[in-house]
């Protein structure tokens, strides 16, 4: 007959059995489903004046902080790949997407977007697994990038440059 010690580390292992199991439904589930959209919310009121319109196209005129391109800094292997930023771009495996990172498992079909608002452009994650960083920090809903940032999605960084 079993001992106690012994009959509880069976329910432990059970116990995280079920949680492994559970999690790896949960990562199939994410990554099957559609993109939730998520609403652009707009910019906070200041003083008396309105916010900037959003605007489909990227402006002419850009300033010297303005990036006009994502650049893939990692990995190696794919180092210097060049997307011209456009009014929005998605990020992610799938081949519909405008940066395409195939070999990178890490990154979700449809991973992330980079969009332009206003003066400025925003990166926003679309509900991936791994979420998103920029500058090495979590983002949880649209974000504004500026020239020099890095922006990483799974073991992908870009740098966004001029």
């Amino acid at each position: 007959m079993p001992s106690p010690a012994y009959r509880f580390l069976e329910y432990v292992f059970l116990a995280l059995l079920y949680l492994f199991f559970l999690r790896v439904v949960r990562a199939v589930w994410v990554e099957l489903r559609e993109p939730r959209l998520v609403p652009m919310t707009p910019a906070p009121l200041t003083g008396t004046s309105l916010p900037a319109p959003v605007t489909a196209t990227p402006p002419t005129r850009r300033g010297r902080s303005s990036p006009r391109r994502l650049v893939l800094v990692e990995p190696d292997q794919d180092r210097g790949a060049l997307f011209p930023l456009d009014a929005e771009l998605t990020i992610g495996r799938a081949t519909g997407c405008a940066v395409a990172l195939a070999t990178d498992t890490f990154v979700s079909q449809v991973h992330a977007r980079v969009f332009h608002r206003g003066d400025d452009y925003w990166v926003e994650d679309l509900g991936s697994t791994n979420g998103t960083f920029v500058n090495g920090r979590k983002i949880d809903g649209a974000v504004p990038v500026r020239r020099g940032d890095r922006v990483q999605v799974g073991r992908s960084v870009l740098e966004l440059q001029k």
